[in-house]
């Protein structure tokens, strides 16, 4: 049986040989196809690593809490509509709940920032010292404000990467400097690491921490003394976020004198939830893109049918004769579905090598992200086959069911 099967393959080969346009051409869509599934697939796996990496960039097992909707006079108001968040809060969920490592709180707000005879807009962070600890920033140069200089009202500002690069000549020192936001003179006592971009698509490195106090009595100022935009906090295991949420969410009710049926004024969020989410698009958009990719591999298999119907039509009297010496429809049937195959097979195998090429030169060129997993194409090598199988049956059925006498007076 091997050397039948052997046989035949060489038999397959020499008769698409005969016709290698038409073959080449049939071949080409099982190429684009395979090609098109694993490039896809690598390019949607590559934007989930991506994300993941942006995730981690944001801390870890990081809570975050804003201020949440509210309803005045019979009005709901979006999130963040009304100062709901205040450091107290902060404050007391750290006292309270044993399981949270460390809270923070900041304020935000674009400003222009000054150096010399440049200029930058920027968000400028008005934050507690603990909010860098939370957030695992780094520094390249520098280090970071105390709880001190967060009590004085210190005029001492991080800058961000990209806040450097637009202020500061190329290997020029930019901690001991002194800058201007807002009009309000600040020291720079460190250099932020780069994070690069965050899940949401923003510059994390386009960013300035000025001490809270400072951002409060002298850049931002506010209407209600003590009040926040946003409250982080951490813990120790991942395991724990579950449990400390729900803690947080019952001292901020407690606090914030919200009875049974009103709704909180606050949103909590988790850097798993928000991981769940991107995560959760990406895996949306792979497999968006490896049905739209899986349609063209069907295309092929048509491709395949077709080139195998009109190869029954042109050797009738061929199979007629073999079936005069002797050929079972087993033989006839098998001849045709190796044929179907070894086209899927090349086919799959030049795939493989378009679909890696166009991954990497998408890298390359657009700059996007590939993951090439062995496992994507081995499954779209299989699929390929898979194919080549289903899409050969029919032709390689209607020829083993021939009938002899009437295939040997085919002309």
């Amino acid at each position: 049986m091997p050397a039948f099967v052997w046989l035949t393959v060489l038999t397959a080969l020499r008769i698409l040989g005969r016709n290698r346009l038409r073959a080449g051409l049939t071949v080409l869509g099982i190429v684009i196809g395979v090609g098109a599934v694993i490039a896809m697939v690598s390019i949607g796996e590559g934007a989930k690593q991506a994300v993941q990496k942006q995730i981690a960039t944001m801390g870890t097992n990081v809570i975050f809490i804003w201020p949440g909707s509210t309803t005045a006079g019979g009005v709901r108001g979006a999130q963040g509509g009304a100062v709901t968040l205040t450091v107290a809060d902060a404050l007391d969920l750290k006292k309270k709940i044993p399981l949270l490592s460390d809270t923070g709180w900041y304020n935000k707000s674009s400003t222009q920032i000054v150096n010399g005879n440049r200029n930058w807009n920027s968000y400028t962070y008005g934050a507690s010292p603990s909010v860098l600890t939370i957030r695992d920033w780094a520094f390249s140069s520098g280090g970071p404000f105390t709880q001190a200089e967060l009590d004085n009202a210190a005029r001492v500002a991080l800058l961000g990467q990209t806040v450097v690069e637009n202020l500061f000549d190329p290997g020029e020192e930019p901690v001991g400097s002194l800058i201007r936001i807002k009009n309000v003179p600040f020291r720079v006592i460190g250099v932020l690491s780069p994070k690069g971009q965050s899940a949401s698509g923003s510059d994390q490195d386009d960013i300035v921490f000025i001490p809270f106090n400072t951002a409060e009595r002298k850049v931002f100022g506010t209407l209600f003394l003590g009040s926040v935009v946003a409250v982080v906090a951490s813990t120790d295991r991942v395991e724990d976020l579950a449990d400390a949420v729900e803690q947080i969410r019952q001292v901020m009710r407690s606090r914030h004198h919200l009875q049974g049926e009103q709704p909180d004024d606050f949103v909590i969020r988790t850097q798993v939830d928000i991981g769940k989410v991107q995560e959760g698009t990406s895996e949306t958009l792979t497999v968006m893109l490896m049905v739209i990719a899986s349609v063209s591999l069907l295309v092929g298999g048509i491709g395949i049918m077709n080139i195998l119907l009109v190869s029954v039509t042109e050797r009738t009297r061929e199979i007629g004769v073999r079936m005069a010496v002797g050929a079972k429809r087993l033989h006839i049937l098998t001849q045709f579905l190796i044929e179907a195959m070894t086209l899927s097979v090349i086919g799959g195998c030049v795939g493989i090598l378009f679909g890696v090429f166009a991954a990497r030169l998408t890298t390359v060129i657009a700059g996007w992200p590939t993951v090439i997993a062995t496992q994507t194409v081995a499954i779209a090598f299989v699929f390929s086959v898979g194919v080549g199988l289903v899409f050969g049956l029919y032709p390689a059925n209607k020829a083993a069911r021939l009938n002899p006498i009437e295939a040997l007076r085919y002309e």
